[in-house]
């Protein structure tokens, strides 16, 4: 699950990583508000930040053409009319595709005094087994092309999940990032508290960028998240209900909305071939296997090892809601998962929705011959693949013509 900027914001706090004196707005009152308080607290300027689940929104457009998702305003009155142009309207940026996505909420934050940005994020590295913290001098720019161009300004320390983040780690990491002095000493408590909150949230990601070294009142240099992502593993959010709280279903597509309710995982994708799979592995390899005989898949759809047969009907119906759809392939591979549950959902899934479109099913594993008799006596029009290239061979024919 992703949040937003201001909310991963909140969590950073909890854990003692200096933000921004910031507020999220939701219309033009909050925005007027919020920038009124912000003005009241010394600040020169106001920050007015676009809130979609997407990065890039600096240099996004939005489709009214206003430009940038990302302003400075010097007044109340240009933070409100800033504000005016972004809350309700469309923002296109890099990753959110051609459609872009629809601003809902604002972030108002006080203007700092940068003097230096960096580059911070804790993550899992999944070949090591343990967590990752990632800095780079390079702050503001996109980890990808800093990797790229010059990874030896990447700086990496592995964390023993065992005794967590030591301080000589902390201290490690602010040393090679070149703080000194007071900016030092705030670099490694902003460390410390980065390192918590992706541990205590159960986060599979926490990135700060840029991190920022500002100056603070009085003279003296502080380290603030002047940018913020968190994105949580979904598996741990039942023992997190205040970050469950905080999801946005206006950032997340219908389709997906509704498989979540049946513990469906799916991914709508641009293709026509449908896929209703089980299993992670087993649903990739069928994409690629669609796409290698020609066809396009039009999602990602793991029914899990278990599924029931009330499951696969609400499969069968998502599937449907998607216009592009002009072929469905069914590939199980039984080991937990009982064939005939999967192919009396099919029948009673066909039937419910008068399956208006070719059906290609491929079933191997337990209980298989069961399942093949079902489907073979249901009387349904559908076809059956002998294996996982035939079947995928035969859905791309039923779909485009070509063999």
């Amino acid at each position: 699950m992703n949040i937003h900027e201001y909310q991963a914001k909140q969590l950073l706090a909890q854990n003692g990583v200096a933000v921004p004196l910031e507020m999220p707005a939701r219309n033009l009152e909050e925005v007027r508000a919020a920038a009124e308080k912000i003005f009241s607290g010394g600040s020169a300027r106001v920050v007015v930040k676009s809130q979609i689940h997407a990065g890039g929104r600096g240099k996004g457009i939005f489709t009214s053409g206003f430009q940038g998702g990302v302003k400075a305003a010097a007044t109340v009155d240009e933070a409100v009319s800033l504000a005016g142009k972004m809350l309700g309207n469309v923002l296109i940026t890099k990753q959110t595709g051609p459609d872009g996505r629809r601003v809902q909420t604002l972030l108002l934050a006080s203007g700092a005094k940068i003097k230096k940005e960096f580059y911070l994020a804790v993550l899992l590295d999944r070949a090591a087994g343990r967590p990752l913290i990632m800095a780079s001098t390079e702050g503001g720019m996109d980890i990808e092309e800093v990797a790229a161009k010059t990874p030896g300004k990447i700086f990496k320390e592995w964390i023993d999940p065992a005794v967590g983040l030591l301080p000589f780690q902390a201290r490690k990491i602010a040393a090679a990032l070149g703080l000194k002095g007071d900016a030092f000493n705030a670099g490694v408590k902003f460390v410390t508290g980065v390192f918590r909150t992706w541990w205590e949230c159960d986060a599979s990601l926490v990135e700060i960028n840029p991190m920022c070294v500002v100056e603070a009142p009085g003279g003296k240099e502080a380290v603030v998240a002047l940018d913020a992502k968190i994105s949580l593993d979904d598996n741990a959010l039942y023992r997190h209900a205040d970050i469950q709280a905080m999801r946005d279903l206006n950032e997340e597509a219908p389709l997906e909305i509704e498989a979540s309710r049946f513990n469906l995982n799916y991914i709508k994708l641009d293709g026509n071939i449908a896929c209703l799979v089980n299993g992670a592995g087993l649903a990739m390899a069928t994409m690629d296997i669609i796409q290698h005989y020609g066809g396009m898949p039009a999602n990602f759809l793991d029914v899990g090892g278990g599924a029931s047969k009330e499951q696969v009907t609400a499969a069968f119906k998502i599937i449907l809601q998607d216009p592009n759809v002009k072929g469905i392939l069914v590939n199980i591979f039984g080991g937990i998962m009982d064939c005939n549950v999967i192919a009396t959902g099919i029948v009673a899934a066909v039937k419910e929705t008068h399956l208006p479109i070719p059906l290609v099913v491929r079933l191997e594993g337990n209980n298989v011959v069961a399942g093949k008799k079902t489907l073979a006596e249901s009387g349904l029009k559908l076809i059956t693949g002998d294996s996982m290239a035939d079947a995928a061979q035969k859905v791309v024919k039923a779909v485009t013509g070509n063999p």
